[in-house]
């Protein structure tokens, strides 16, 4: 497993890194989370913000930010609220265009540790995507999820999506991810239609199906530090029933294709 250092990351001062982080409602998140991908001091690091109109004002904060690290951090405003896969399309695209090499995708809400992008940035080097895990050997869960909550999470992931789709990654829900530049153009965008949660569901299928090699390393999950979780009832059941709508659409897909 490779060390969590600065020193050992093989991205260069050439190489793009561009970190995608979707908002909504996340304007006490995004500064200190900022801050510390800033700190982190990887060479050729952005951070590309992809707000959706948000009413508690994230925007501006993501404005005022830009002017705080120039050069450093940009921002996608949207008209309004489209749901996270159309989000996630929009900066995957946007960063595509501004040269990114490597393009890392997470959340606002600290539930995925930004220290943890210097080892995605050294195991990227040898894979076509790398998977921050919470089922993977050593991934962990916020010890302060109920049992219930657990068990749902396990169950929509492990029985549920997984078994499926017939999928080898074992958190085929994560949302802390690194792709390379060549993984993204060969899967192709404009294949995905998901435009809720089941978005993380869709790119790894696709990216399975495909044939694209995927390591999983393990992450500690931690609940968000401060705001509300988006994930309410409706849209996890709309979620369960997208899983069986991506193995419907994706079904004759193979390597190649």
């Amino acid at each position: 497993m490779p060390s969590n250092t600065h020193a050992t990351s093989n991205a260069t001062p050439t190489t793009r890194v561009i970190v995608v982080i979707p908002t909504f409602n996340e304007a006490d998140n995004l500064p200190a989370l900022v801050a510390e991908l800033h700190a982190l001091a990887i060479p050729g690091l952005a951070v590309l913000v992809v707000d959706d109109n948000s009413p508690d004002g994230t925007g501006r904060v993501a404005d005022m930010l830009v002017g705080r690290f120039p050069g450093v951090v940009y921002v996608r405003h949207r008209p309004e609220k489209q749901g996270l896969g159309r989000a996630y399309l929009d900066g995957f695209t946007r960063a595509l265009g501004m040269g990114a090499d490597f393009i890392v995708q997470m959340d606002a809400d600290f539930s995925h540790p930004p220290s943890t992008i210097p080892i995605m940035l050294e195991a990227i080097q040898k894979f076509d995507v790398v998977v921050g895990s919470r089922y993977t050997a050593g991934g962990q869960l916020d010890e302060q999820w109920s049992w219930w909550r657990r068990f749902l999470s396990w169950w929509a992931n492990e029985i549920w999506s997984r078994r499926l789709l017939g999928l080898q990654t074992r958190d085929i829900t994560a949302g802390f991810k690194c792709w390379r530049r060549a993984t993204l153009l060969g899967i192709g965008l404009e294949r995905v239609a998901s435009d809720g949660y089941a978005f993380q569901v869709e790119m790894a299928y696709l990216t399975e199906r495909l044939g694209y090699r995927v390591l999983e390393i393990p992450i500690h999950f931690e609940d968000r530090r401060i705001g509300r979780s988006k994930m309410s009832v409706p849209v996890k059941f709309q979620g369960a029933v997208d899983v069986i709508r991506i193995w419907w659409r994706h079904r004759g897909l193979e390597a190649g294709s």
